[in-house]
């Protein structure tokens, strides 16, 4: 059979193209395209952002893997999240997630538990945290920080004032405080707390002032109590604090915005994450590095619920594409040699706080962190199992353990932002919050 010209043209066409092909894939830059790339969410915060910046070095260690960041602020992450994994989306490798959603997601078979070698040393992760990101005992998320919350304040002005803080400090003694150090004609507000409204700003927040007033979400039989006298005690002092003595706007200040006040010396207090520490005295970070007080979280009545237990962590949904290379990131990414490189890197006092026990037990950290013993007393006594002075049907400090509670959370941190703005007054804010959650509890099965 003869082969025409026009046929051997098309085939020495096709070898040549199938050649050039062939070619490009033993390419540096094919092998390039040809890595792993991880997607991972994340959440717009300092720790975050360094990790960012030193993520270069897992790169380079594990050069068949591409990391790809997808940063958002803190109520669009936790938006993002729940709806890509409720979906099956796939949209990401890795997510970061908090103590709340790590045992409700596992338990939803949203999460791939965790298998890390034995070098990661598990036992080190501080034990509260460990438990609150394990499920039925198994680990399916690892701290990449981890928090309780405690009072800041500016030692400068309070030497002026002549105010001395106890280890203990109490919320009564908070407004005094506030009163003698408010300020505002030379830009300094006596308190900054949260006001930006969602489940893990304000609510966050409150729920710990609600507790320590001696109030709670939910009785023994999941009928909400918020138009209580213990959340109208709580909300009036909150309300009646910040529109005396907190900044304006304080109602679209979440932790980075009352963080940014802080560190620019607008605020004489502020209560909040523990994670700020580090942050606040860090010279590279902070313009009152050196002029800051430590104290546990105030109380009122009760010390039941004061002071709050939380992680951002690192897990790997069950949708992700590359479960193996995610869990060597998040083993890298929550590691020692993580914590050492940081260290290296920014110095001690900049390394993510409250995940391991070797990080507490390290004469360098010790020496940088003069907070670090307060944090970790307070990590370790927060009780997820005890949030409140009455007993309650669900864990968690300034949360509660049920999924329905991420839309009920959010929607009363909007009404209660509306009564801090004097949109509605307190008494209207807590029917209508107890009016709305009673109807999801009804609508989602919990009540009748």
């Amino acid at each position: 059979m003869r082969i025409s010209r026009f046929a051997k043209v098309l085939v020495a066409f096709f070898a040549g193209v199938m050649l050039a092909q062939l070619l490009h894939a033993c390419s540096p830059n094919s092998q390039a395209a040809q890595k792993t790339r991880l997607t991972i969410a994340t959440v717009n915060n300092g720790d975050m952002v360094v990790i960012q910046g030193l993520s270069r070095n897992f790169e380079q260690a594990n050069p068949d893997i591409q990391l790809r960041w997808v940063v958002l602020e803190e109520n669009v992450l936790r938006q993002r999240t729940t709806t890509d994994v409720a979906s099956q989306g796939g949209q990401f490798d890795v997510l970061t997630i908090g103590s709340y959603e790590a045992p409700i997601w596992a338990r939803r078979d949203w999460l791939r538990p965790l298998d890390l070698p034995a070098s990661y040393d598990v036992n080190d992760l501080i034990k509260p945290v460990r438990e609150g990101l394990s499920y039925n005992g198994q680990l399916y998320a690892v701290p990449f920080y981890a928090e309780s919350s405690m009072l800041y304040y500016r030692k400068d002005l309070f030497e002026k004032a002549g105010i001395t803080v106890p280890q203990q400090p109490t919320y009564p003694q908070m407004r005094e405080w506030a009163s003698k150090i408010h300020d505002p004609k030379n830009g300094v507000y006596g308190v900054c707390l949260r006001g930006k409204p969602g489940w893990g700003e304000n609510m966050a927040f409150l729920t710990t002032l609600v507790n320590t007033y001696g109030g709670r979400w939910f009785d023994m039989k999941w009928q909400p109590t918020i138009n209580t006298p213990n959340w109208k005690e709580a909300i009036g002092f909150y309300v009646d604090l910040l529109n005396k003595y907190g900044p304006p706007g304080a109602s679209s200040n979440g932790f980075n915005e009352n963080l940014a006040l802080f560190s620019t010396g607008k605020c004489g207090m502020w209560v909040d994450a523990t994670v700020a520490a580090g942050l606040i005295s860090n010279p590279k970070e902070s313009q009152v590095y050196n002029k800051v007080g430590f104290a546990r979280a105030p109380i009122e009545r009760y010390p039941n619920g004061s002071n709050w237990l939380w992680a951002w962590a690192l897990a790997i949904p069950k949708t992700s594409k590359s479960p193996e290379a995610a869990q060597r990131f998040i083993a890298w990414a929550t590691s020692k040699e993580y914590i050492q490189l940081v260290a290296n890197q920014n110095g001690w006092v900049a390394v993510p706080p409250g995940t391991r026990i070797s990080t507490y037990q390290n004469p360098n950290y010790q020496k940088a962190a003069p907070f670090a013993g307060m944090v970790l007393n307070s990590i370790q006594s927060a009780d997820i199992t005890r949030p409140s002075a009455e007993p309650t049907p669900y864990k968690g400090v300034q949360y509660v353990d049920i999924p329905e509670f991420q839309a009920i959370g959010t929607s009363v941190g909007q009404t209660m932002a509306a009564a801090l703005t004097n949109n509605v007054s307190i008494d209207r804010a807590l029917q209508q919050a107890q009016s709305s959650t009673e109807r999801f509890m009804r609508h989602t099965g919990y009540i009748e």
